[in-house]
């Protein structure tokens, strides 16, 4: 059930994104720190603890 509501919620995220209108040519301003790579940043964070968790408990 929650792996459903995860993948539901990233494809409406995904439809929300590639319905935005064309903004043309951004200029040379820099781009603000996105959505994705926060999300990257989550999934590398949690896959971390996941991996910090299983090496300590098999050194119990």
């Amino acid at each position: 059930m929650k792996k459903t509501i995860i993948l539901t919620s990233f494809l409406l995220l995904g439809t929300a994104v590639l319905g935005q209108p064309d903004q043309g040519n951004p200029g040379t301003s820099p781009t603000p720190f996105g959505f994705v790579e926060l999300l990257i940043a989550a999934g590398a964070a949690l896959g971390g603890k996941k991996i910090y968790d299983a090496k300590k408990k098999n050194a119990e």
